[in-house]
């Protein structure tokens, strides 16, 4: 089978299947349309409080049960997502086993150290790490592994407003995700088999890396500097790091190297991050004797039905023209005028279908198409840093949501927004300003 990393290339779909049962008079692509829409929407508006994966997960059903799809269809999409679900499951299990073994209590002491008191100082610092975490373990690590820690790291400096700290690991997490085609799963996807060697990947993204990272930065700090004219508790002594802990951040460093020599070697990354956070929790497991049920409970494991039906849907909407439509104005050679549309584009359609749909759709009609470089930059940019607009525009800033309400802390989305307009923009356009100059 090819890459099975979020599906790169086009999905192939049965063109005969015989449509069984029609829930509506309209026309099949039409009804395709509608099922996908309303299941984005449930993700994002989240009525009832239902969890974002009940409304993925039906409207992928009722895509089946109309016959809109084939079963074998419906497979061949979730199939298609195998890496990223090896991936997402790999890097839960070490956060989990991290969070159990004390590694972010401890972590979150010595931040409250370096810190020194300053609220503003412990902000510039988490952040600094969480773009560390997102260069070198990829924006979903940043939000399963690091918001926990920075929770724990508020918790101890006794900080009366924890929100604007753990804001960071929503918008670094985008913000960072270009640096290394690693950083971010939807690089891979975009380039396909087309991936750019480190030295050419440098050259055109390592700038608007740094701008878009500077202005998230600079930009988030100026919308929370109220929130951060409070005082921190002071130093307090370093706990000793238990062994489980030592494991498990090991585990964590050695993922990080494994997942850097996978992509060196066009190796997909889930099956090795699968691979590290099992041994890390089977090891600490077997040095603590702690039974595996203590792990694996506490896990969000619905992000895994969420994502799959996230593929389906994508598998149904390329069934409908959409990928053969797109790809049409990417072929040939276009300009600057042309490039800057799709980037600005894709940024702000990300927010509307998720940029993990937005970014297998928009990978596959790269592909097809035979994009011009200036358009796969473009469009990698719009994919990458887009998702800083609303709470759902990336599925990192899902699985932030998630860790975020472990915690007991929540944001509203319309705030959200608000916030995401402020921070988002000025990196999106500083990026793709800078995109081109090394042409």
């Amino acid at each position: 089978m090819e890459r099975l990393l979020l599906g790169l290339g086009t999905p192939a779909f049965a063109t005969t299947w015989p449509a069984r049962v029609s829930i509506t008079t309209m026309s099949p692509h039409t009804t395709i349309w509608t099922i996908a829409a309303v299941a984005t929407a449930g993700v994002i508006i989240r009525p009832f409080n239902w969890p974002e994966a009940v409304w993925a997960v039906t409207g992928a059903v009722l895509l089946v049960m109309s016959g809109l799809l084939s079963p074998g269809d419906a497979l061949i999409g979730i199939a298609s997502g195998t890496d990223v679900y090896l991936f997402l499951a790999g890097m839960m299990l070490l956060a989990e086993i991290a969070r159990h073994e004390g590694l972010f209590d401890w972590l979150a002491v010595v931040a409250t150290t370096w810190a020194g008191g300053s609220a503003s100082r412990l902000f510039l610092l988490i952040y600094v790490v969480g773009t560390l975490v997102t260069i070198f373990l990829s924006n979903d690590a940043t939000a399963v592994v690091l918001t926990p820690a920075v929770a724990a790291a508020v918790k101890a400096a006794k900080v009366r407003r924890p929100l604007p700290y753990l804001l960071i690991c929503a918008f670094v997490a985008n913000a960072a995700s270009f640096v290394l085609p690693i950083s971010n799963p939807a690089n891979l996807v975009v380039y396909g088999s087309r991936v750019p060697p480190l030295a050419q990947w440098f050259p055109r993204y390592l700038l608007p890396s740094v701008l878009a990272i500077t202005a998230t930065y600079l930009m988030l700090h100026w919308t929370q500097r109220r929130e951060l004219e409070q005082g921190l508790a002071a130093a307090m002594p370093l706990p000793k790091l238990s062994g489980g802990g030592k494991t498990a951040a090991a585990g964590i460093a050695a993922t990080a190297i494994a997942l850097l020599a996978s992509s060196a070697l066009d190796i997909q990354l889930g099956l090795p991050t699968f691979v590290a956070g099992t041994l890390s929790a089977a090891v600490v497991l077997i040095r603590t004797r702690t039974g595996p049920w203590t792990i694996v409970k506490d896990i969000s494991w619905g992000v895994l039905p969420l994502v799959a039906g996230l593929f389906v849907l994508v598998q149904a909407l390329d069934r409908t023209g959409l990928i053969a439509a797109i790809s049409m104005p990417l072929r040939g050679d276009a300009g600057m005028p042309t490039a800057w549309g799709i980037g600005v584009g894709i940024a702000f359609a990300t927010n509307l279908v998720n940029n993990l749909p937005a970014g297998l759709i928009a990978g596959s009609a790269v592909q097809n198409a035979h994009a011009s470089d200036i358009i796969t930059r473009a469009i990698l940019i719009g994919v990458d840093l887009g998702p800083n607009l609303s709470v759902t525009g990336s599925l990192a800033t899902i699985l932030w949501l998630t860790a975020l309400r472990r915690e007991g802390q929540s944001i509203g989305a319309l705030k959200f927004v608000r916030l995401g307009f402020c921070v988002m923009l000025p990196a999106l356009l500083l990026a793709l300003g800078t995109a081109f100059m090394f042409d």
